[in-house]
C-alpha cells in the first residue's frame, strides 16, 4: 500500500493508476492525513456468444418437450386459476 500526497498524485497519476490496476492500494493524503483511496476495478470477462455446438448440447440434454405457452402466460393462468378458488 502506497501513501502519496495530492501533489504527488498530480505528477504521477498514470503511474499510480497502473499500480492500482496491478492490485496495489494507493492512499492519497492531504497534509499527511489520508483522504482518499485509489484501487483497481475488478473486471469480469465478457460472456462468449452461444455457438451452434452449445445449442446442440442444450437440445440433447433437454428433458421433455417445450411448453406451448411462455412463462408469463403460465404464471398469469396459474394466478387466475388460484383467484377463482
Amino acid at each position: 500500500m502506497g501513501r502519496h500526497s495530492i501533489a504527488e498524485l498530480k505528477n504521477k497519476l498514470s503511474e499510480l493508476v497502473q499500480c492500482a490496476e496491478n492490485g496495489e492500494e494507493i492512499v492519497i493524503t492531504r497534509h499527511g492525513k489520508a483522504v482518499a483511496k485509489l484501487v483497481g476495478v475488478e473486471t469480469k470477462p465478457a460472456p462468449k456468444p452461444m455457438t451452434p455446438a452449445d445449442l446442440g448440447w442444450l437440445r440433447k440434454r433437454r428433458v421433455g418437450k417445450m411448453p406451448k405457452e411462455d412463462a408469463g402466460t403460465l404464471v398469469s393462468r396459474m394466478r387466475d386459476e388460484d383467484w377463482q378458488r
